[in-house]
Parts: C-alpha cells; sequence; structure tokens
C-alpha cells in the first residue's frame, strides 16, 4: 500500500507538472529502503524513469544516482539528517518566542 500511494503521487506530481526532471528518496525510508525505492519506480517507465537495478542495490544512506545514465528522468538518492533539523528549527523557534 506504502509503495502504491508514493508511485500515486509520483504520477499525480508529474501530471501536474508537465513531466519530472528528477525523483528523489531521502529520508529514512527513502535512503535506506533498497527494495521499496525499486517497488515504487517499478512501471513508471511511461514518465521518462529508467532505474537500474544493480546501482540501487544495497544502496543505504549516501547520496547516488540509481537511474540508468541515459534515463531522461534522474533517481537519486539524497540522506537527510532529520534530527539536526528538528533541533535546528527548535532552536529557532525558542529563541524567537514572545512571551
Amino acid at each position: 500500500m506504502y509503495n502504491y500511494r508514493v508511485k500515486k503521487y509520483i504520477g499525480a506530481y508529474a501530471a501536474a507538472m508537465g513531466g519530472v526532471d528528477i525523483v528523489v528518496f531521502t529520508g529514512g525510508v527513502g535512503e535506506n529502503g533498497c527494495e521499496i525505492r525499486e517497488n515504487i519506480c517499478n512501471e513508471l517507465e511511461f514518465l521518462g524513469i529508467e532505474f537500474d537495478k544493480d546501482k540501487n542495490k544495497g544502496v543505504r544512506g549516501i547520496e547516488k544516482v540509481i537511474s540508468k545514465d541515459k534515463s531522461r528522468v534522474t533517481v537519486i538518492i539524497i540522506p537527510t539528517n532529520e534530527e539536526f533539523v528538528i533541533a535546528s528549527d527548535t532552536r529557532y523557534i525558542v529563541e524567537n518566542l514572545k512571551v
């Protein structure tokens, strides 16, 4: 169900924007779930995605392009530091509180 919903969002945004240049996987599942990335990209070739299973296999937590070199749409993994962003946002809010 998760993969289906993500795939549906990609298709909906592609339709709304008139196409796609890049699909980015990030966050816990996106940067660590090679099977999930593959299942999501499966059957999205009509959008121009040429997924490279070999580039994707076993990749966890590193920035890497996982689409084929000649793919019209680039598929990439970009790791995040979610804890840092939460801490930075919290610090900003606390420092700018109007009491």
